[in-house]
């Protein structure tokens, strides 16, 4: 391979004149031996130039993890699809590793991703060398090469980070080499605190972070070992950072790897605390370890954490993860009673020189909002950004504090309150002590003493914060309105004035960061309180139309969820303002779809997705309007289309549902054009959102099936896709369903003459079930479509069964089909499945001219449907107890203490127990057996398709019972002999159980005809009435 070739054409796509010709060069050349390895050479070359070096990395990275796994053909191809040739691949294995070494951090980061593919499909299988081969430049003094060595060995770390603790043997073997050499390197690193040493230092925090995280490999860290790293950890965290660093902009001290490492350091002790160190809530094999952990280790780490947050208190710098982090670890030890007496006589001051200050409208905040106010509002809301605030950590801090530690709450009232009683005190500081109150919203408002003062301190301190000219005052007023949303107010006015100014934000507040919180508060007070919800009934129009706009303007995700809230609520208002507001919605989500930055920027998906679901409550909202529908159809299927037609398909799922929702009263002729559509757009992912589509194509089955079957093209439709699903890769779960709506064919169109369709149906769930089936749910839905076949038309059945012949054997199925039926009748679950398992069974016993195969498990015919109504009675029972409301009302008003004293520790029992289930349950799953047949049936009384419903689930259409007792009453009567093979094999128990059945029997119909009698404006039942002797009502309904 030419390298001089690939440069040129990586060149090429680097200039916009050239970049579709080079592109077109490489697509042509990839796929030739030796292309791989030649772009890594290229990729080390010192001789080439820089960018085209990144351009050849980025393109062996895409090969990589594209092609580097074996890949099976396509179902129905014989070509098997491209990979890199294993030649190549060796020779990639043979480099990569000095090519990570030896290049610049760019491509190191590149080469990084590419090594972890790698890894992932070959390690230990293809490749174990890779562990001599980093070995091997983790020996080297050269402080240069280390650097890039342990970036290969975080890749095989990082491999296993989230793998089950039996799932990384291979990992602990090597780390059994790797640790001690890192540890050891890191200490002598330790007193160098120039870049590459604290560089070198950070890889190694990363490495042990990704070995630790999920799982703490006690075979390799023993206490020795970790008292080692401890001691590491202690001294980089107490470690000065150098003065020089002071004189870079603040806003970039955070990216400098003396405060990274020191992050990584806090990031490692602030993880092992909390989810191995702190006894009483650790799974058992952590128990011994917290002890130790906490005993040796868990106060002197806080000494040092104390330290750093006096020196933020102090004014120095301290960079905001380290803090974030300083205060998680001390949020752990505020439940331990060591701990907490460390912490106890500097709580006051943390909690007002540090917390407080960091719960205050800051400069940054300002900058922001002045500038670009949806910037502001898009951090206000991320939830990532959560993970990583100081703030939320300084407010998650106080809230265990002021929970847990009794002293903590009342001094910190006070404090607050002494901020809000001074009128000229500093707007920042107010915000900052209602930014507190509000967080500790949950614990006042369980608290005697101060859930009947809340109250007055809103009337008093936050409205009249509506009227300040002060953006974030109003917005943080709001903010607390929505904390207090379930406050029982004792006067009817204050809770009318908190809604009408939340209102009045929203509608008319100018600022932008002001209208969201008003928004998110007003919907939380609709919901919490009732009172509330009558106040804006009168606004709905408005307020909706102001919600719209704030979507529209800031696109975000969270008032999309307040719209779906709102709608839910005023589901009466709603029908006179849906369409314009799904008008307005299918607007928004154009705007965002066809936005130059919807590729790249990932909240606007999720927003996105948000407004079609908003779309989707508003179609359930007004689904009994039909006028209002038909409205609304136009509209959404311009969604749909724009959605189809640009083949975005993380939202096929949310369009399919808004599909479904238009047609579960009436299907138009639109709708019906849609079908064809999703079969032409859906034909190459139909595997994958099979599932999804299935209550969608339940509905053109079962709501208008004379208009299905009128055109033979839907049935065509509906049939290829299942077929489609059956004989492809789409697993068994999509195959379930394919099958599932063959039986829901079936059973829909009994006597509308859908003959011709049935061979097809039954040969295509039968040629599946003669290839390996793993799970028994799908073994039964396919011979549940048979078995639905057999009760559409017997004759039709056996004929089709006897003219099917598969390659692997030239005799009729008919046999097979039956021997498999009666072997997995007890696999039938749910009240649909055995009742048409019943329904076939019987209809099977009492057919004239009954295939040999019958007769030969007629001993097992008998005793598979006692077993079967056994398991009905229990579903019918189940079904009834799920009915039933169990709804227990617990009483709010009673105050909850969680405080605990100082000298004793918070071992969370709950959380204990949780932590024991998890353990258990993880236990169970590993012992499982694949063997389906083991299952308890008691927590499987319904089945996941018996939502797809059918004529058979309706009320009074057939009863099983009846059919059963019917057909072996008729048996008995033309044909003794049959009926004596068939009741011969009972037992004694079996006959007492036949027996039940018929009593049943009786039982239900009674109960039937006295329904009839009643619905007819008959006789009516009166629990209290003697029964007249003229009519005879069986047993009542409490036995059906």
């Amino acid at each position: 391979m030419d390298p001089n070739r690939i440069i040129q054409a990586l060149k090429g796509t680097i200039d916009p004149n050239l970049r579709i010709a080079a592109e077109t060069e490489l697509n042509q050349s990839y796929k030739i031996i030796n292309f791989a390895p030649t772009l890594l050479q290229i990729i080390v070359s010192d001789q080439v130039e820089f960018p085209v070096r990144q351009a050849a990395a980025i393109y062996m990275k895409n090969m990589v993890t594209q092609y580097w796994p074996d890949r099976e053909a396509p179902p129905g191809e014989a070509m098997l699809p491209f990979n890199i040739h294993e030649n190549d691949r060796q020779n990639i294995r043979d480099n990569i590793v000095e090519g990570i070494i030896h290049s610049p951090d760019l491509i190191r980061s590149q080469l990084a991703v590419c090594l972890r593919a790698i890894i992932k499909y070959d390690f230990p299988g293809r490749w174990t060398a890779v562990v001599d081969k980093i070995g091997f430049f983790l020996q080297s003094p050269n402080n240069a090469s280390w650097l890039g060595s342990l970036m290969c060995l975080y890749q095989l770390v990082r491999t296993y980070e989230f793998k089950k603790a039996e799932e990384r043997d291979p990992l602990i073997a090597a780390m059994q080499i790797f640790l001690p050499r890192i540890q050891q390197k890191i200490f002598q690193l330790l007193p160098d605190s120039s870049q590459l040493s604290v560089l070198i230092q950070k890889q190694i925090l990363k490495i042990f972070y990704a070995l630790v995280q999920y799982a703490l490999p006690l075979q390799l860290v023993n206490k020795q070992t970790m008292t080692q790293w401890m001691e590491i950890f202690r001294t980089i965290i107490d470690r000065d950072v150098p003065p020089e660093t002071l004189q870079v902009d603040e806003d970039d001290r955070p990216e400098l790897v003396w405060w990274k490492c020191k992050k990584w350091a806090l990031h490692l002790v602030a993880r092992l605390f909390e989810r191995y160190g702190s006894p009483g809530n650790v799974t058992k094999e952590y128990i011994e370890f917290s002890e130790f952990f906490f005993k040796t280790y868990a106060v002197g780490i806080q000494q040092v954490l104390l330290k750093l947050l006096d020196q933020h208190r102090q004014k120095q710098y301290v960079a905001p993860r380290v803090l974030q982090q300083v205060l998680n670890y001390l949020n752990q030890g505020v439940n331990h009673s060591l701990t907490w007496k460390q912490m106890k006589p500097h709580i006051q001051s943390i909690s007002e020189e540090v917390v407080f200050p960091l719960m205050c409208y800051k400069d940054e905040d300002e900058e922001l909002w002045q500038e670009d106010p949806y910037e502001y509002i898009r951090m206000k809301f991320d939830v990532f950004e959560d993970h990583v605030s100081p703030t939320i950590a300084a407010q998650n801090f106080l809230y265990t504090a002021a929970k847990k530690r009794k002293e903590v709450l009342p001094k910190m009232m006070s404090f607050c309150y002494q901020i809000l009683t001074i009128p000229s005190e500093d707007p920042r500081k107010k915000d900052g002590a209602l930014h507190v109150i509000g967080s500790l919203a949950d614990i006042l408002l369980k608290k005697n003493i101060y859930k009947g003062q809340m109250e007055l301190i809103l009337q008093s301190y936050v409205f009249p914060l509506f009227n300040s000219e002060l953006g974030y005052l109003r917005a943080r007023a709001c903010w607390v309105l929505h904390s207090f949303c379930k406050l029982k107010f004792t006067n009817d006015l204050n809770l009318r004035n908190a809604v009408e100014l939340v209102k009045k934000s929203l509608i008319e507040d100018k600022e932008m960061p002001v209208k969201v919180e008003a928004a998110i508060a007003l919907q939380s007070f609709i919901s919490n309180q009732d009172q509330a919800k009558l106040y804006i009934k009168h606004s709905v129009r408005p307020v909706m139309q102001e919600l719209l706009h704030v979507v529209r303007e800031t696109e975000n995700d969270d008032l999309t969820n307040v719209i779906q809230k709102m709608i839910c609520e005023y589901s009466e208002e709603m029908t006179t303002i849906a369409v314009d507001m799904t008008q307005h919605l299918a607007m928004t989500f154009s705007k965002v779809l066809q936005s130059d930055a919807y590729e790249e920027v990932e909240d606007k998906t999720v927003m996105a997705m948000g407004i079609l679901n908003t779309i989707d409550t508003i179609l359930t909202v007004v689904e009994d309007h039909k006028e209002i529908t038909q409205q609304l159809e136009g509209i959404c299927l311009q969604v749909i289309g724009l959605v189809l037609q640009k083949h975005v398909i993380e939202f096929y799922e949310e369009v399919l549902s808004l599909a479904y929702s238009l047609t579960c009263q009436v299907i138009s002729p639109n709708m019906w054009q849609l079908l064809g559509v999703l079969y032409e757009v859906l034909q190459q992912d139909c595997f994958e959102y099979f599932t999804d589509m299935m209550p969608l194509l339940h509905n053109y089955v079962t709501v208008d099936t004379d208009a299905f079957l009128s055109n033979p093209k839907n049935v065509e439709i509906i049939y290829n896709l299942c077929k489609k699903v059956l004989t492809g890769d789409a697993g068994e779960d999509a195959e379930c369903h394919a099958a599932k709506l063959l039986e829901v064919i079936i059973l829909q169109c009994q006597g509308k003459g859908i003959d011709q369709c049935i061979p097809l149906f039954v040969e295509a769930v039968l040629e599946r079930l003669t290839r390996g089936v793993k799970t028994s749910e799908l073994r039964t839905m396919c011979l549940q479509v048979t078995i639905a076949a057999l009760y559409y038309s017997p004759m039709l059945l056996v004929h089709t069964l006897e003219n099917i012949r598969f390659s692997h054997s030239a005799e009729p199925i008919t046999a097979q089909f039956i021997n498999q039926w009666m072997n997995d009748t007890d696999c039938f679950l749910g009240l649909h499945d055995r009742k048409v398992c019943i329904i076939g069974l019987s209809t099977l016993m009492e057919m004239q001219n009954r295939p040999e195969a019958v007769n030969a498990v007629a001993a097992q015919i008998l005793p598979s449907l006692l077993l079967l109504f056994l398991g009905l009675k229990r579903a019918y029972a189940s079904k009834i107890t799920n009915d039933q409301d169990e709804n227990g009302e617990e009483d709010e008003d009673a105050e909850e203490n969680e405080e605990i004293p100082s000298d004793e520790d918070d071992i969370r029992e709950a959380g204990q127990q949780y932590l024991d289930m998890l353990e258990q349950h993880q236990v169970e799953e590993d012992e499982e057996d694949d063997d389906d047949d083991e299952w308890d049936e008691d927590g499987l009384e319904e089945t996941a398709l018996e939502g797809f419903s059918t004529p058979l689930d309706e009320d009074n259409y057939v009863d099983e019972y009846q059919i059963f007792t019917s057909a072996l009453l008729r048996i008995q009567s033309v044909d003794a002999a049959w009926y004596q093979t068939l009741t011969a094999p009972l037992s004694e128990d079996q006959k007492k159980q036949l027996q039940e059945i018929f009593t049943l029997t009786e039982q239900r119909k009674n109960a039937e005809e006295s329904k009839k009698i009643e619905g007819q404006g008959g006789y009516k039942f009166d629990m209290t009435a003697p029964v007249p002797t003229m009519f005879s009502f069986g047993a009542t309904r409490g036995n059906n």
